[in-house]
């Protein structure tokens, strides 16, 4: 060997623990228990919930704060997902990587779109559609716009020149992507949470502020999520015209997307708030939040309890 390789080899030997010291692992779990995750946006959407979880054990992985135990007897993990579609989706996949999670619930209040629909009422969507997912269309003259041409042409009607269009999503084994806007709940989650009957759902506040109609469970229809708290009666009219929506929050969707690309049984529980800009005065969501999350957290226990 010379003098030159010799010293090639040298280098190499010195550099090798360093390329491996610096290669990036794969995220280590915390638990290897089967356990049904189950998520919330913010604190108060959780507090119920975690005030009934038995055995409680807290991990904590970039920030976020994962607590084991049971609900109803169910080996279950819980965590915040932040508010909003980036954080829901990066705190999915996280949850994901360091738990061996079998299924995935979200418990949280949505805005109401179905004018059927009232504050404190519960709904449980079969599928969930990322609604501002948008082309901004070119403007051709004052009120016309036109999108740019489209392989599969676009399924909703626009609003204004915001055109709504499917994301690009993969599965496990697959290579390719494949266009798609609706993700739907798993069936066998479904089929349960239709069978749950009668929950007693909250019709009064701490402040003995009461509902006019008594809270009622509604599973089935459509959900759909986006990165923008929605206060608009006009827009409302349009997403329940357009999506057929019961109810619209702005991390449900993204949960379920990632569910999807995971291979992971998805179902949220989303109980109204407000009614997304569609009330007679200002946004109710500040005086009903709480009630309406517990009602979510209500119909999520009772899923649980009836869950095999």
């Amino acid at each position: 060997m010379s003098s030159f390789m010799a010293r090639l080899a040298y280098f190499a030997c010195l550099l090798l623990p360093l390329v491996f010291a610096t290669a990036p692992r794969a995220a280590e779990r915390f638990d290897e228990t089967p356990r049904i995750a189950v998520m919330s946006a913010f604190a108060p959407e959780l507090a119920l919930l975690s005030g009934r979880l038995a055995g409680p054990r807290e991990y904590e992985a970039n920030g976020v704060r994962f607590t084991t135990g049971s609900l109803e007897g169910k080996p279950v993990v819980l965590l915040l997902s932040g508010i909003s579609m980036v954080n829901a989706a990066m705190n999915t996949q996280l949850v994901f990587d360091r738990f061996n999670v079998s299924h995935l619930m979200f418990s949280g209040i949505a805005g109401g779109v179905d004018p059927d629909l009232r504050i404190g009422d519960v709904s449980v969507p079969e599928r969930w559609g990322q609604y501002l997912e948008l082309v901004m269309m070119r403007e051709l003259a004052p009120g016309q716009f036109r999108a740019p041409q489209s392989k599969g042409g676009f399924e909703f009607a626009p609003y204004g020149m915001m055109q709504p269009r499917a994301v690009r999503v993969r599965r496990p084994g697959q290579t390719e992507f494949q266009e798609k806007f609706w993700f739907e709940a798993d069936p066998r989650m479904l089929e349960v949470a239709r069978r749950i009957g009668a929950v007693p759902l909250r019709t009064c506040d701490a402040q003995d502020q009461c509902l006019s109609r008594r809270p009622r469970l509604q599973v089935g229809g459509s959900g759909v999520s986006g990165a923008a708290f929605m206060d608009n009666a006009d827009f409302r009219q349009y997403v329940f015209r357009t999506f057929h929506a019961k109810v619209l929050d702005m991390e449900s969707a993204a949960c379920a997307m990632v569910a999807y690309s995971n291979g992971v049984p998805f179902l949220a529980f989303r109980s109204l708030s407000d009614l997304a800009g569609g009330g007679p005065g200002e946004n109710e969501m500040h005086a009903f939040m709480g009630l309406a999350a517990d009602n979510a957290a209500h119909v999520l226990l009772a899923f649980l309890r009836a869950w095999p």
